[in-house]
């Protein structure tokens, strides 16, 4: 079976995502093949009046650590954890087109594409298509890493998981910041090359505990591609109160993850290091 842009264009009427702002996490895979690829699929959401907004991560260029910037309660055990060094003495800027191979090959279309609009975090960037493209990502920085997230809720955006499950579901991860958690620190060079923490999610394995507790969420096939979506603003709205009375909810299947652990808790503590 093979789906077509019009295929994705019928999906977005179908959906009445049509002109609004969507911020996608894809497999290109769950479709089986899509005609045009990559491109097929973000020239659907361009033709329909959408602007298509995609996590384009670059942890690549993170860096160790400064022993200032070592905050306790950080989802991170300084003397085990490897700390990432291939972003020593690299500085990022929102022109870059690198991107992690695992943010799929929807997101690394929309990074490619001329007029595209980034947002301005080292590790953490979220990259957006479309009329709305500007006013999602500009307010995005080191210290606000969700901002386009939040940005993409305030104007009536959608979230869309195709070919994927909740583990993927980044908005998550501001529920979690709206809830109260201090969001992790890593680390990455600044634009004058000076490491700087900044906030960033952790891992998301236990996520998919939170289904049965957002009935806005809804399911839609595409071909074989099963899309899961709702409106941004529902999702923090169901899943804050959640968070706020049951903090290990998302707590993954490992008791001792420290992660998980230190989020629960309320994450790091800014003021503390060493």
């Amino acid at each position: 079976m093979s789906v077509s842009r019009d295929d994705i264009r019928r999906a977005l009427q179908q959906l009445r995502l049509s002109g609004c702002a969507v911020c996608v996490h894809s497999s290109l895979r769950s479709f089986g093949r899509v005609r045009g690829g990559a491109d097929a699929v973000v020239d659907a959401f361009l033709a329909e009046g959408s602007t298509l907004v995609v996590p384009s991560f670059s942890w690549a260029l993170g860096v160790p650590p400064p022993p200032h910037l070592r905050f306790k309660r950080n989802g991170w055990n300084y003397e085990r954890d490897a700390a990432i060094r291939t972003g020593v003495g690299r500085v990022f800027t929102p022109a870059t087109l690198e991107i992690e191979k695992e943010m799929g090959a929807v997101a690394a279309a929309v990074v490619g594409r001329p007029g595209r609009a980034r947002g301005n975090h080292p590790l953490c960037s979220f990259s957006a298509i479309g009329p709305l493209a500007d006013q999602i990502v500009q307010s995005q920085r080191p210290d606000d890493v969700f901002a386009p997230l939040q940005a993409l809720a305030e104007a009536g955006g959608y979230v869309v998981l195709m070919g994927l499950d909740l583990r993927r579901l980044t908005l998550i991860h501001l529920a979690e910041k709206l809830a109260g958690r201090t969001l992790f620190r890593r680390w990455a060079n600044d634009a004058s090359g000076h490491a700087i923490a900044m906030e960033v999610g952790g891992h998301s394995r236990g996520f998919e505990a939170l289904r049965p507790r957002l009935p806005c969420l809804r399911t839609y096939n595409v071909g074989p591609s099963q899309w899961t979506y709702a409106p941004a603003q529902s999702v923090l709205h169901q899943a804050v109160p959640v968070l706020r009375r049951d903090p290990a909810i998302t707590h993954c299947e490992y008791p001792d993850c420290l992660q998980c652990n230190d989020i629960a808790a309320g994450g790091p503590i800014l003021d503390s290091c060493g």
